[in-house]
């Protein structure tokens, strides 16, 4: 291999690592700077960090504040200062709770994680049962099974979460007390609920996706050679189609975990349950800048995170996405290589 082709080898790889850097930057930017904007339009944040509105502070205390946090600086100064914050991870104090930022995310952040990577798992195992049994079942009694998936797919993706979560503590928690409707304690069962109220709306949005995607791969080419070989229908499904019909959802699995943690702040606050969502809505009614900026820039991060890891499993998934990735050879080197 000459040195030519090893360097446009690894040209490829690098363009797409910067690509996918350049992307998170450009997202916590724009993120960081509409919260910034938004949150100063809402009021003076002087008011927020004295304790609001009817605060008894004196000229010391009020002075101290303004120097501390450069109020009495020109606003595109204090943009310019709460952005080379988050460039160097200094995110500086809340306002509310005079504690650093970062120990406060770094306080949270697994709770919310840790829901939301259950929630994405539950969603997939039903989406995947929902393919199955779909796929699985033919006939007429098969059809009436098709049409009720698909309905229930419908109406869990149209649901909205602080509904069902409420109807899901009237019914578990209230009527059979199965399970508890708060958070509070350690107790595995405290997750059940914020779980299943986060997982069956993005459930519903890919099982409608891979059942599209299951029909489409049922019909090509490979599943029809397949059959022709003398394969089962289940051998078919489980070693073909499935695959197949699994990469769009998986390719949606980024904006699903997205959408997950911004359902947090609404399954946290329902339930009662601690969190990075709980501590922005908290920071948002309380117009805490530094907590609200710190916390939507860590979810806008994982976000990125997550969405480069899917495009890697898919590659690692599809082969036909590894061979368009696959730098062009040029002719010579071709023939040299023979």
């Amino acid at each position: 291999m000459t040195p030519a082709r090893t360097a446009r080898g690894w040209r490829a790889p690098a363009r797409w690592i910067a690509a996918k850097l350049g992307a998170a930057v450009l997202v916590v930017w724009v993120v960081a700077t509409v919260v910034f904007f938004a949150l100063r339009a809402t009021g003076d944040p002087l008011e927020a960090i004295l304790g609001g509105p009817g605060s008894q502070a004196g000229p010391e205390t009020v002075q101290a504040a303004i120097d501390r946090y450069a109020l009495d600086q020109p606003l595109i100064v204090q943009y310019l200062l709460q952005l080379r914050d988050i460039a160097t991870l200094q995110l500086g104090d809340s306002y509310a709770r005079r504690q650093p930022v970062n120990d406060l995310l770094e306080a949270q952040l697994p709770s919310t994680l840790l829901l939301a990577v259950l929630a994405l798992a539950l969603a997939w195992i039903l989406t995947v049962a929902s393919a199955l049994i779909q796929a699985l079942s033919r006939g007429r009694i098969g059809s009436a099974v098709g049409s009720a998936m698909r309905g229930l797919e419908i109406v869990a993706s149209v649901s909205p979460q602080f509904w069902l979560g409420a109807v899901l503590i009237m019914v578990f928690a209230s009527s059979l007390g199965w399970l508890p409707a708060t958070s509070a304690g350690s107790s595995p069962a405290t997750l059940v609920l914020p779980v299943v109220t986060l997982a069956i709306p993005i459930a519903g949005f890919l099982s409608q996706v891979s059942r599209d995607a299951l029909v489409e791969a049922d019909e090509a080419p490979f599943a029809t050679s397949a059959r022709a070989r003398g394969a089962s229908e289940a051998r078919v499904l489980l070693h073909h189609t499935l695959r197949h019909a699994a990469l769009p959802a998986l390719a949606l699995s980024g904006w699903a975990l997205g959408s997950l943690l911004s359902g947090a702040v609404v399954v946290e606050v329902l339930f009662a349950r601690p969190g990075l969502g709980r501590l922005l809505q908290e920071a948002a009614l309380q117009r805490d800048v530094p907590v609200v900026i710190g916390a939507v820039a860590v979810i806008a991060l994982i976000y990125v995170a997550v969405v480069i890891l899917t495009d890697l499993v898919e590659l690692a998934v599809d082969p036909r996405l590894r061979r368009r990735a696959r730098p062009p050879q040029p002719e010579a080197e071709t023939e040299a290589g023979r």
